[in-house]
Formats: structure tokens, C-alpha cells, sequence
């Protein structure tokens, strides 16, 4: 992958892009990169991608403007299509990403050919109770030195919740503390784990775009069910279940790459957007 960077007020952003085929913009999740776009989305698909490290991400900077929210991070990889030539295209994204995607599909219908949500976080309302584990390491950091905030959250009962219920999202969710700028990242999971993708449930069902929707158990920070709210409301939705990370991190990526794989090379995709 080629990387760039995309000047947006007075962040940089880093943009990753390489590939032949059908345009298809992927996004990663809260805390996430370009390195979990590609654990997900096979190398072998056939397809031009490009990925936006969000403000904070990856090699990305914060930049000054805040707060932060889906529609500005949203906003950033639509900037980075367009630079691209990306006029219309397959937008999908992991968690965060995945309502990046949401949000850019309903309020830039006609940029967008294909809709692919990984492990989603939000449905249709803003800052969901499954988040809430997010927003309490935001407020942790915010108010202890780090050492003290990460053992705060160890033995907290929602953090013991979390490492009972969903390991994988424990150690998710320790990372957080464990990041240099932590401090600083703080704001950006506190102003998104509070947001959301901006688009209401009477707004989805219209979407008239071939949809994949892939969903997990053993997972308290995605839980199933809003995958599978998403596939009931958006008309036509194909709706995949894969092995949880916690149960198998890599029967989870393999199966997760198989689905995006075949929602790709199927006809009704490919006679949707242009190569």
C-alpha cells in the first residue's frame, strides 16, 4: 500500500492506498490503523482500497478541532476518496469504521456503491449503553495518573464485568492506557464512544446499496445484536455471523476476510460500482 499524507485544517492525516479493481474505502476502528484494516480485508480481494488513519490514529495527528465526532472523521475520508478519484465506491469499516461507513452511505448516498459493517458498534442511537466501558477508561485517564487509572478500571466492577463476559474487549480496552498519548486519546474515545453515526432508523431502511453485515458473540463492546438490528433494518442486508476473537482470534480473521471476500466478488457488487 502506497501512504500519503492528506492535509485537513491543521491535521495530517495519513492516507493508505493501493491495489486493483473495483474502488472499495475500508475503515478501521476506535484505537485502531491501517494494520487492522488489513488483518480483515484480504490482500487477495481484487480491489483498489484506500484507508484514512483518523485524527489521532496510527501516524495520524489530533489537530486542533474538537470535538471530535463520527461526522468530522467521516468528513476526513471523504476528502481522501475524492483526492483519490474515488468518486463512487464500497465504503466499509470495523466498530468505528463500520459507522463511518453508516453515516457516509446515508448522507452521500450517491458516492457510495456498497456498504460492508464489521463488528458494529452503534445502531441508530447516539452513545449506546455497550460503550459505556469506553467512556469510563476516557474519564479514568482524564482524572489519575495512568498507573492508577488502568488499576482503577482492573478492579472496577465494570471492568471485572468485561474481563469475565469478553476478554478480547478487556484487552482492548487496557490498551487504551497503555498508548504514549493516552492522555491526549482520551478525548478522542470520550467525544466518540458519546457520538454516533448520525443517521436515524427511518434514514436506513432506504438504503439501496448491496449491504454485508458481520457480527460476534463474546463480545460486550459489539454485541451481536446491533449487527443483527442493522441487517434487519436495511433492506436486503446479507448478514454473517463469525467465530468470536475470544473464542479464536484466528478462525475470526480468516472468517471474517472469507465473508468480505465473497460479498466482493459477487455479481450484485460488482454490477454496482465501477472498476
Amino acid at each position: 500500500m502506497g501512504q500519503k499524507l492528506l492535509k485537513r485544517d491543521d491535521a495530517e492525516l495519513v492516507v493508505y492506498e493501493g491495489g486493483k479493481g473495483p474502488p472499495v474505502v475500508f475503515q478501521h476502528g476506535l484505537g485502531g490503523d491501517e494494520a487492522q484494516v488489513a488483518q480483515n480485508v484480504p490482500a487477495s480481494a481484487g480491489i483498489h482500497r484506500l484507508t484514512l488513519e483518523c485524527r489521532g490514529h496510527g501516524a495520524s495527528s489530533l489537530g486542533n478541532a474538537r470535538p471530535f465526532s463520527i461526522r468530522m472523521f467521516a468528513e476526513d475520508v471523504l476528502a481522501a476518496a475524492t483526492e483519490y478519484g474515488f468518486n463512487r465506491f464500497i465504503v466499509g469499516g470495523i466498530s468505528m469504521g463500520a459507522a463511518i461507513a453508516l453515516h457516509l452511505a446515508h448522507h452521500h448516498a450517491h458516492r457510495v456503491a456498497g456498504l460492508v459493517l464489521v463488528r458494529p458498534a452503534w445502531t441508530f442511537e447516539a452513545s449506546p449503553d455497550n460503550l459505556e466501558p469506553i467512556r469510563a477508561v476516557a474519564a479514568l485517564i482524564r482524572s489519575y495518573p495512568i498507573e492508577e487509572a488502568r488499576s482503577r478500571f482492573i478492579v472496577s466492577e465494570t471492568g471485572q464485568r468485561i474481563a469475565t463476559e469478553a476478554p478480547d474487549n478487556f484487552s482492548s480496552l487496557l490498551g487504551y492506557f497503555d498508548r504514549p498519548d493516552a492522555l491526549a486519546f482520551a478525548s478522542v474515545l470520550a467525544d466518540i464512544a458519546a457520538d454516533g453515526p448520525d443517521v436515524p432508523q427511518a434514514a436506513a431502511a432506504p438504503l439501496a446499496v448491496p449491504t454485508l453485515i458481520i457480527g460476534n458473540r463474546h463480545d460486550a463492546i459489539h454485541p451481536l445484536s446491533c449487527a443483527q438490528t442493522l441487517a434487519d433494518v436495511i433492506p436486503g442486508a446479507s448478514f454473517v455471523e463469525v467465530t468470536a476473537k475470544a473464542i479464536d482470534k484466528d478462525r475470526h480473521f480468516a472468517e471474517v476476510q472469507d465473508a468480505i471476500a465473497h460479498f466482493l466478488a459477487s455479481k450484485t457488487i460488482r454490477s454496482f460500482v465501477p472498476s
